[in-house]
This record gives C-alpha cells, sequence and structure tokens, in this order.
C-alpha cells in the first residue's frame, strides 16, 4: 500500500468508510437483503483487487457483509411470524 501519497491514502480510507457507510444502511439492508449483500461482497472484492486491503481486511468485510445478510434475514422473519401471530 502506499503510504508516501498524503491524497492516495485519504482515498482508499475514503473507500474504505464508504463500504462502512453501505453496510450501516439499515434501510437498504431489510428492503433488499440479497442484492445488499451481493453489492457488499462485490464492493469488497474490487478494494482487494484494487490493492486498497489485504486478504486478511477482505476477510472480515466478507464476514461482516455475511452477518449483516443473517441480521437482515432474523429481522424479516421475526416480522412475517410477528404479522401472522396477530
Amino acid at each position: 500500500m502506499d503510504e508516501g501519497h498524503p491524497e492516495r491514502q485519504f482515498g482508499r480510507t475514503r473507500a474504505i468508510e464508504q463500504w462502512h457507510e453501505s453496510l450501516r444502511d439499515e434501510g437498504a439492508l431489510l428492503q433488499r437483503p440479497g442484492a445488499h449483500h451481493k453489492a457488499l461482497l462485490s464492493q469488497a472484492n474490487a478494494l482487494h483487487r484494487d490493492q486498497v486491503i489485504s486478504r486478511d481486511d477482505l476477510s472480515d468485510l466478507l464476514e461482516q457483509a455475511d452477518g449483516a445478510l443473517a441480521y437482515a434475514l432474523e429481522a424479516l422473519i421475526g416480522s412475517d411470524v410477528d404479522g401472522q401471530a396477530g
């Protein structure tokens, strides 16, 4: 990673921040969990491919994306069960 160029480092930091912003977008996640998950995976892989993040960082991002998908599915299943009970 190119530590010697502050502008480039800022761009990399911003790209990672944007990925995390997408991860925290609960509205998009709950509205279209599969599409949101796919976008997170695609963005994480692009960050790795562009050498913005390491392989270990990629693994962490993929794990977080999977966790978000699991959360969304549990939330949606829970809301379906609550709706049927009433």
